[in-house]
């Protein structure tokens, strides 16, 4: 009896094991697609009836098709290190995903836990990469169709909307983006993706047109709602080039973040090998230049990778009596360092803001802290002038890490009758040295555990300010035309977007740090100031 049950039981193992390796189940072939597949980028003759186009943007748009390095981003910018680290080590498994399985993955490792009321990175960071990436061909393609008379344009994405929609809304002028969204618990992401909503159904006869630049966009809802889908060639997709700065929709003059590198597997991996030892090398460098002079100190720094160089020559400095002003751009809170090193003589900064640990590792003193305060500023900036110090000023207010020049606050015009430009460039390998919404005090420690890093210091020549001390000329001429000439000079844009600008994008606050007590006598003093121009 057990002996026949042990048979049985055999034989049903082998049949189910046989049904399941070798039978086939009966499926029905997918219903063809409606829309015509037409395999090249979408000419301008054949889209004049098209009132929608629908991009699929992970393939028609970015040359790259590997997302990882936008979910790394993610990871490390909105997470930190210990996320980064943990998804580079899942990385390996994620390849052996599938594309959608995968993409699920790195969402979760990427956003579970984080607080979604302050995730910003879509705003911040990303579009600056994904303009990196955005093929020139594929946004021209777009512009063609559009301009011969798309009037809607959307936007089909496989990552989560929340990464992508400020890139394509703000800097591409998508109308839509359909994308899955990021599930939010109690506040915070989940790291789970919910379910792709189908957009509603379109017309055909309106002439809706797709394009994409894998056959994948046909397993999407809105691609059944296309006309026409245009489907470019991987070989032509190959020789996409990537889009200059010049030709950017939108300028990317703010951008937030702390990695100056596109965060690849493999590129992501070098950086967590070289942390250690990029500490160990930060400290020496910094011990090295609070202890030793510009002379010794110098070359031994740049042994090590820190380097800086003269663009031009000094200018000559005041024998006696009143001080000197320098006007510098703002790159990062060690620019008066250099401006100091460059020529060889200690020089009082006077910023907006600083923090404890920046000002006790200045190798070049303590630091002048202003208030806003226009008048007392003023006063303030005066006196370290009138005492013969050497004043290095930043009139932009804030850093900007792009090409470009910020707005150019007016009050060193009125301080003195002539002052010396300083332009200031800065390269970076790994890590920028600023930020809007991360710790401020690890600024110079960022910028010291850079593998490599160059300073470059550009003395302009004098500008006569006279004038605007005379009432001659007004204060903001002469701070615009200063502005223009270290534009020129650094080959950078001159903007009239200010600190608040800056920080209303990037952090979501004007940028200004109040205690209780500042704030209230600011707003004390702004009730009196309003009741006084009342009055008046």
């Amino acid at each position: 009896m057990a002996k026949k049950r042990l048979q049985l039981a055999h034989k049903l193992f082998s049949t189910m094991l046989s049904l399941l390796l070798h039978a086939r189940r009966p499926t029905r072939p997918p219903p063809p697609h409606p829309a015509v597949l037409r395999r090249c980028a979408p000419p301008p003759a054949q889209a004049t009836a098209a009132t929608t186009l629908v991009v699929d943007v992970d393939s028609a748009l970015l040359r790259s098709a590997d997302p990882f390095p936008y979910f790394m981003l993610v990871a490390l910018e909105a997470g930190g290190f210990l996320r980064g680290l943990l998804l580079l080590l899942l990385c390996p498994l994620v390849r052996c995903l599938g594309a959608a399985a995968g993409v699920r993955a790195m969402a979760a490792v990427a956003f579970c836990g984080l607080r979604a009321g302050r995730f910003r990175a879509g705003r911040a960071v990303l579009p600056k990469w994904f303009l990196e990436d955005l093929a020139a061909e594929g946004l021209e393609a777009v512009r063609r169709v559009r301009g011969t008379g798309a009037t809607r344009v959307v936007g089909v994405t496989a990552l989560p909307r929340v990464m992508v929609d400020a890139f394509l809304r703000e800097y591409l002028g998508v109308d839509e983006v359909v994308g899955r969204e990021m599930a939010v618990r109690w506040g915070f992401y989940t790291g789970f993706m919910e379910e792709e909503v189908p957009a509603a159904a379109e017309d055909k006869e309106t002439g809706v047109v797709g394009f994409a630049g894998s056959l994948e966009f046909l397993e999407r809802p809105l691609s059944w709602c296309c006309k026409e889908i245009f489907v470019v060639s991987a070989e032509e997709k190959s020789r996409w080039r990537p889009l200059s700065m010049d030709k950017y929709p939108k300028p990317v003059v703010f951008h937030d973040g702390r990695l100056a590198f596109r965060p690849t597997a493999a590129d992501t991996l070098a950086m967590f090998a070289w942390l250690p030892l990029g500490a160990v090398l930060g400290a020496a460098r910094l011990a090295v230049a609070l202890t030793l002079p510009y002379r010794f100190s110098t070359p031994i720094l740049a042994a090590t990778g820190m380097s800086w160089r003269l663009k031009g020559a000094r200018p000559a400095l005041p024998a006696g009596g009143r001080g000197q002003l320098f006007v510098c751009n703002h790159r990062t809170l060690i620019d008066p360092v250099y401006v100091s090193v460059a020529l060889d003589r200690q020089v009082r900064a006077v910023s907006y803001s600083l923090s404890r640990l920046s000002e006790l590792i200045s190798p070049i003193g303590r630091t002048v802290r202003l208030t806003r305060d226009r008048r007392g500023d003023g006063a303030v900036m005066a006196r370290l002038l009138d005492a013969g110090h050497l004043v290095v000023v930043c009139p932009e207010g804030t850093t900007c890490r792009e090409p470009y020049l910020l707005r150019f606050s007016p009050l060193f015009a009125e301080l003195s009758d002539d002052v010396v430009p300083v332009g200031v460039a800065v390269e970076c390998s790994m890590f920028y040295a600023t930020t809007a919404g991360g710790l401020k005090c690890f600024d110079p420690l960022y910028y010291m555990a850079n593998p490599r890093m160059c300073y470059t210091v550009q003395f302009l020549d004098r500008v006569d300010t006279s004038a605007v001390r005379a009432g001659a000329a007004p204060s903001t001429d002469m701070a615009n035309l200063v502005q223009r000439k270290m534009g020129d000079a650094l080959g950078y844009g001159c903007t009239m977007l200010t600190r608040k600008d800056k920080y209303l994008m990037l952090a979501g606050n004007d940028g200004i740090v109040r205690s209780s007590t500042d704030g209230a006598k600011s707003a004390a003093a702004t009730d009196a100031a309003e009741t006084k121009k009342k009055s008046t």
